[in-house]
């Protein structure tokens, strides 16, 4: 399947997560099985689908540009909690923009898209000068201005977040945010994350119409 991506100026780091995340998870699921050994308690957890002991471990992550249209399918996993920029009181005279690469790949639709956004730029400036409050300018901003925010998420909500927007199916954007979390989160938790991605990957694959191939051949995200 041919990669849709775009420019983006995405940026992920992990803030913070549960300390101890795995010991505890497994403490957990110990707990559930009576079993004196936390590790295999949690794997076994991890193989049968028991995944509520890993509702116990949380991760912070700063997400840095990435588009509001990203932002609208994001807040969509409601079992999260979002800190977002605000363009009530933030400026956004400069606003930076997230350009799919299907329009920066063609020069006239480029072209187009710059004088479409510089004149949003324009008007939002001029409005800000004659005195209207940010709140109000902020109407004409684009689903492609960029905005940055902190979202935290349980692991048991983030694997299902990584089953839904690692696939191939997902949009290009949300994908190569997921991509790069999930890198993240495999490095702090190798057992809790180790099955963790798209379905085809993880489970099986929930799509109706399925991609060619799945993800784990992969490069495991990809930029522009």
């Amino acid at each position: 399947m041919p990669d849709k991506g775009g420019r983006t100026g995405l940026n992920v780091v992990m803030l913070s997560e549960t300390f101890g995340a795995e010991e505890l998870a497994g403490k957990a699921a110990a707990i559930c099985t009576k079993s004196s050994n936390p590790w295999n308690a949690l794997r076994h957890a991890i193989e049968s689908g028991h995944e509520s002991v890993l509702e116990h471990v949380t991760f912070t992550f700063q997400i840095e540009g990435v588009s509001r249209a990203l932002l609208a399918q994001l807040t969509r996993h409601r079992i999260a909690s979002f800190s977002v920029q605000s363009q009530r009181y933030v400026d956004m005279g400069e606003m930076p923009m997230v350009i799919p690469k299907s329009i920066t790949q063609d020069k006239e639709l480029l072209n187009e898209f710059g004088i479409a956004m510089d004149a949003v730029k324009t008007f939002y400036r001029h409005s800000v000068e004659k005195g209207i409050p940010k709140e109000d300018a902020r109407y004409a901003t684009p689903q492609a201005c960029a905005t940055s925010l902190v979202m935290t998420m349980n692991a048991r909500e983030l694997k299902h977040f990584f089953e839904l927007r690692c696939c191939n199916r997902a949009q290009w954007e949300i994908r190569q945010l997921a991509d790069q979390m999930l890198i993240l989160c495999k490095e702090k938790c190798p057992l809790i994350f180790g099955n963790a991605g798209p379905g085809c990957v993880s489970s099986y694959c929930h799509e109706k119409k399925p991609c060619d191939h799945p993800r784990c051949n992969e490069e495991p995200f990809n930029t522009f």
